[in-house]
């Protein structure tokens, strides 16, 4: 158990900036997933699939 453990007062300001945006880019992954393999979202993400190929083939055509 002493491998785990956590000196919470000896972390410095870079430390906490650091937890703090690690836990809050796992947050929004998390919600990125839910969202987008989510049912009710599934027509709305396949509507705009296509897009990415579509600035390729207007850039060609110009």
């Amino acid at each position: 158990m002493e491998y785990f453990h956590t000196d919470w007062a000896a972390m410095t300001l870079n430390d906490w900036v650091g937890l703090t945006v690690t836990v809050t880019i796992f947050c929004l992954m998390i919600w990125a997933y839910v969202w987008v393999f989510h049912p009710k979202n599934k027509e709305k993400l396949e509507s705009q699939r296509h897009i990415p190929l579509d600035d390729d083939n207007d850039a060609e055509t110009k």
